[in-house]
């Protein structure tokens, strides 16, 4: 993988509070900007032509607000997504995220197996970089659905359970876990060394003076694209 520099946990939570109180962002537009980078990096792994049916997987928190996201654009762009979402944060924000995607009739289901043997691919949009400690109900038999399934993953700025700082587990639902594709929004995380699949990255709205600030690279986007591939040896941020 070709050296880049990452963006650490107290670095990106600064970073988050700077844009929404300095950089004038709402949490509205930020989860809006990451949820169309998930859904342009589901495009360009596999086109609604080729794998229309796509699972998202949403937690609680922000990462699972992202999910909500991507999956009304992936409905706008010709994909088929259903919702897995068992636990919705208490924010009013997901509350509306869900009533967008009830009003488009993308289905939601509590039953994840299920709807894993249908799905062409799957969405992990279960934790993000902020997790911490144990996996906790319903989510523990979601990642090892994850990590033993054939059909791949996509994982939104971490695969759900891995460390920021160290990588996967050595223990619990999520170890061995290796998704196909990882998106690391605005910057990748110190995860990204220990990941090996197709790896993107989106954040095309950070200047250069901020990203300079917070000691993380930006890499170069492609005409109107709002993600970048990163990750071969011949590449560099």
């Amino acid at each position: 993988m070709a050296a880049f520099r990452t963006l650490g946990p107290k670095a990106a939570a600064a970073l988050d509070e700077e844009l929404m109180s300095t950089g004038a962002f709402s949490i509205d537009q930020l989860m809006e900007l990451a949820g169309l980078a998930v859904s342009q990096a589901m495009y360009t792994l596999s086109p609604p032509t080729k794998s229309p049916n796509i699972l998202v997987a949403c937690g609680p928190g922000n990462n699972g607000g992202d999910g909500l996201v991507a999956a009304r654009h992936l409905y706008h762009l010709g994909y088929k997504p259903t919702m897995y979402y068992p636990k919705q944060g208490k924010n009013e924000l997901y509350g509306r995220l869900r009533t967008q995607l009830e009003q488009l009739k993308i289905p939601f289901t509590n039953d994840f197996p299920a709807a894993v043997g249908k799905s062409n691919w799957i969405i992990d949009a279960v934790f993000g970089f902020s997790f911490s400690g144990e996996v906790r109900e319903p989510f523990p038999a979601v990642i090892e659905a994850l990590k033993t399934s054939v059909i791949p993953v996509l994982a939104v700025d971490a695969p759900s359970s891995w460390n920021i700082d160290e990588g996967p587990p050595q223990e619990g639902p999520g170890k061995w876990y290796d998704p196909a594709a990882l998106i690391s929004l605005t910057a990748p995380k110190p995860l990204a060394k220990w990941f090996e699949g197709r790896h993107f990255v989106g954040g095309r709205f950070v200047s250069q003076e901020v990203a300079d600030k917070y000691g993380f690279d930006v890499p170069t986007y492609k005409g109107c694209d709002q993600i970048a591939e990163v990750g071969s040896h011949d590449e560099k941020l």
